[in-house]
């Protein structure tokens, strides 16, 4: 059925988009069941892989079924990577194909995964995404929101993946399409196979994939919106990169301390040693602002919890932290021996905010647990003994 999509001269990837989509759904193949079945373990490249990473949308649903059939490891990226980066399917002991259909499901994924951090080691053989469109050559055309280029970009960040890891597609046949090169960006992912219900077309294509995030086509927004991927901005700034975003000033990513702007809304925020009576003893420090006694103990403060802190950090390397996810606590309680600190925001919006911000934050090696603390009520020995 190659070529059943006639695409317009000049079409644009929006209209690529919409002419297969429209296809489809004229054609009756919109429920298509894609991937076709037992098309993958007939791939070469899917037989020698150890761990697959495939996308977590329906019409992927059997290529996932297949590679946990195969006792493959398989990740899926969690949905619009909200919550981290990958999820790995963990089938329960003995699990019969019924089961590991289940596990290939949405629900599934919820019900037998456990999450897999920027600090998980994790190595990725094959790649597996969608496509609305794709050329023979290998150029793809994805939904238009761009999460398979990030988790691939990602991906090249933590070192999941490298320059020869196949990426693969699977779509109906009418799905392959003519797609002029200049309709593709550097941030766009091309494949090395396309596998349809009834070829397997290696691609041979020569462009470079993505070869990490590009700052400068992130925007503030999407930063939001993903929480890895401010752990990630973080410890590519730390590495020296150029993590400048596409609505920054320069000048703000490139600066190692924070602008006069910056150092004002922190001196409100975090007041020095000689004006607060910061105090610090063995391996425990306290920093905390001029807050009045009627304030602190109001209970209006509320209180996040930061563990699983490795023991090689340092107080300052958690505070400039705080600094870059614009989670500054207007007091910090550090605890260096027990590997945790305690900070109070001035009210539980603020903390909840921060406990967002902070969300996947890595330092050290270490992601960080972070978390509105158990006992807001009565804070000291209690509320530290709570969090053991």
């Amino acid at each position: 059925m190659e070529g059943a999509v006639r695409l317009r001269a000049g079409a644009s990837k929006w209209d690529v988009r919409e002419q297969v989509w429209d296809y489809l759904e004229a054609s009756g193949l919109a429920a298509f069941p894609r991937p076709v079945h037992r098309r993958i373990p007939n791939f070469e490249e899917f037989k020698a892989a150890n761990t697959v990473k495939i996308n977590p949308d329906a019409p992927q649903k059997n290529a996932r079924f297949l590679t946990l059939e195969a006792r493959k490891t398989l990740l899926v990226p969690t949905p619009r990577l909200r919550t981290g980066l990958f999820n790995k399917i963990v089938p329960p002991s003995g699990a019969t194909k019924e089961i590991l259909r289940i596990c290939a499901t949405s629900q599934g994924v919820k019900e037998y995964s456990v999450p897999i951090g920027l600090d998980g080691k994790a190595r990725v053989d094959l790649v597996v995404v969608g496509s609305v469109a794709v050329s023979e050559k290998g150029w793809r055309i994805g939904k238009g929101e761009g999460y398979a280029d990030m988790e691939y970009a990602m991906m090249v960040s933590m070192g999941a993946v490298q320059k020869d890891t196949p990426v693969v597609t699977i779509v109906h046949d009418c799905q392959v399409v003519d797609i002029a090169e200049e309709l593709l960006d550097d941030h766009d992912l091309t494949v090395d196979y396309i596998l349809t219900p009834t070829r397997t077309i290696k691609t041979n294509c020569k462009r470079l994939k993505p070869q990490g995030i590009i700052w400068h086509k992130v925007s503030y927004e999407m930063l939001g919106k993903i929480p890895i991927l401010k752990s990630l901005r973080y410890r590519e700034k730390q590495a020296g990169k150029d993590v400048t975003l596409k609505d920054e000033h320069p000048d703000l990513a490139k600066a190692d301390k924070p602008t006069a702007l910056n150092e004002k809304a922190m001196a409100e925020n975090t007041r020095p040693q000689a004006a607060t009576g910061s105090a610090q003893i063995g391996q425990q420090y306290v920093e905390s602002d001029s807050l009045s006694p009627r304030l602190e103990g109001s209970g209006m403060l509320t209180t996040v919890y930061v563990g699983n802190i490795p023991p090689s950090t340092r107080v300052s390397e958690l505070k400039y932290a705080l600094r870059e996810f614009h989670a500054t606590p207007l007091r910090l309680n550090w605890q260096g021996a027990q590997h945790r600190a305690f900070l109070d925001y001035k009210d539980k919006a603020t903390a909840e905010s921060a406990v967002s911000s902070l969300k996947g934050l890595s330092l050290g090696g270490n992601t960080l647990r972070v978390e509105l603390a158990k006992n807001q009520r009565n804070r000291g020995q209690a509320e530290i003994n709570s969090q053991k």
